[in-house]
């Protein structure tokens, strides 16, 4: 009996996610990005590492990684790491050890496949699909550290909210294919700049922008992720929904630095 229940968690939990499902996801976790940056830094510290946390879990199924347990620790490291030095970091550039947390997930990464006892198959896809996840995890520290920046609190919320309806629109059956990623761009500059009309501290011009980059977070992510067919599973569907968010936050990190200085 015991064996059987296994067996039927096993199945349920390898069933394909569907894209609307993953993108309202995507819009809640984005929507939560918007509302912890409006409390302060320490709620969006928070959220931001929970982001990581969801991506950990479900990377190594989404990629369908061959040593699960190494990149699973690679990733999670890259990610709070980032995240830990977005927030320590004191002065400008917030960002300026970041490439030390990335350097630092590269040699764990390789450490990790010189310790596999398994003969090591598909060592390519294994290494890459790791470094892959450190990156894309380390991306989200960019919400902090563009909340940490002067009026990046409300650049963070602009392009959160914007990025919320982007991933609302593409779970409609019309937002299919390029299509649809281009009906989510042009989307999500509208919910911008409508929002950075509203938002103090945030033009209506920057949340153009803002809403651009958001979109094209969401869009380029969903366009590469539409036929794979390792997108199973509640853990993997999780991390295909939240990496769009993780990687917007270093969109908008770029966008602050240019519009904001």
């Amino acid at each position: 009996m015991a064996a059987g229940t296994r067996a039927a968690r096993g199945v349920r939990d390898t069933r394909p996610v569907s894209l609307s499902t993953r993108a309202v996801t995507t819009a809640v976790l984005a929507a939560a990005v918007a509302g912890a940056a409006y409390f302060g830094t320490l709620p969006l510290v928070a959220v931001v590492a929970g982001l990581v946390v969801l991506l950990v879990l479900g990377w190594p199924r989404l990629v369908g990684a061959p040593a699960p347990g190494g990149a699973t620790i690679v990733v999670l490291v890259a990610g709070l790491g980032a995240v830990l030095v977005a927030w320590r970091t004191q002065g400008e550039p917030v960002l300026r050890h970041l490439p030390l947390v990335i350097a630092m997930a590269l040699v764990l990464a390789f450490l990790a496949e010189m310790l596999r006892r398994d003969g090591r198959p598909h060592l390519v896809e294994s290494v890459s699909g790791t470094i892959a996840g450190a990156f894309v995890t380390a991306a989200a520290a960019g919400w902090v550290a563009t909340g940490r920046s002067v009026g990046g609190a409300a650049l963070v919320v602009t392009a959160a909210i914007a990025l919320a309806v982007a991933a609302a629109v593409s779970a409609l059956p019309v937002a299919r294919g390029w299509v649809g990623a281009l009906i989510a761009v042009a989307t999500a500059a509208v919910a911008g700049a409508g929002a950075g009309a509203v938002v103090p501290e945030v033009d209506p011009l920057t949340g153009l922008v803002a809403g651009v980059a958001a979109g094209l977070g969401v869009a380029s992510i969903r366009v590469l992720l539409e036929r794979v067919p390792s997108v199973r599973g509640r853990r993997g569907g999780v991390a295909a929904a939240t990496a769009p968010v993780a990687v917007g936050g270093m969109l908008v990190f770029a966008v602050g630095r240019v519009l904001l200085g």
